[in-house]
């Protein structure tokens, strides 16, 4: 099987697009202290796109902050925040640098939920800012999955009731 890291280059590029291709594409977690290390592989089955300033579902619409600078860097590193006092969010920082664009990743393999999966694979803090490669520990691999535009069903995001005309943006893509 082909195994290739995903590079800066793929996330480099339009939010949607980057979104709709992160489908079948697998999320690749390396753990410590095991021994041999063991490695956690899903693959990527729904995700959530937050696109620049005027989405106002996006932590970027209020400005650059402590929390979201990282949404301003440079694509391919990961962009992990605690919500609701309990839950951490994975995101992958996509686009050119200095606009604030973000793809949360809600489901892989048989795991279902942002927070379950972050639970999972032991996610947490120690990843925001990071890049996506081995040397992290968390990296995203194309094994050759091609998922047509058939197989992808457009959604609303969930939980952004507050962001008016942007809570109803098919901006949430899963496989069917």
């Amino acid at each position: 099987m082909n195994k290739k890291i995903l590079s800066k280059n793929f996330f480099n590029r339009p939010t949607l697009i980057v979104a709709k291709e992160l489908l079948g594409k697998f999320l690749v977690r390396k753990y410590r202290g095991k021994n041999p290390p063991a490695n956690e592989t899903l693959m990527i089955t729904e995700v959530e796109a937050y696109d620049g300033f005027d989405d106002k579902a996006s932590h970027a619409s209020r400005g650059k902050t402590e929390r979201n600078k990282i949404m301003f860097g440079e694509a391919g590193k990961w962009y992990i925040y605690f919500t609701y006092g309990m839950h951490w969010m994975l995101n992958i920082i996509v686009g050119p640098k200095n606009y604030p664009a973000a793809i949360l990743i809600r489901a892989a393999g048989k795991i279902s939920g942002p927070a379950r999966l972050t639970k999972y694979l032991k996610i947490d803090k120690k990843f925001n800012g990071k890049p996506t490669n081995k040397k992290t520990k968390l990296w995203i691999e194309d094994r050759g999955v091609k998922i047509s535009k058939s197989q992808i069903a457009k959604r609303e995001r969930v939980g952004v009731d507050y962001a008016g005309k942007w809570a109803n943006k098919l901006y949430r893509f899963m496989i069917k």
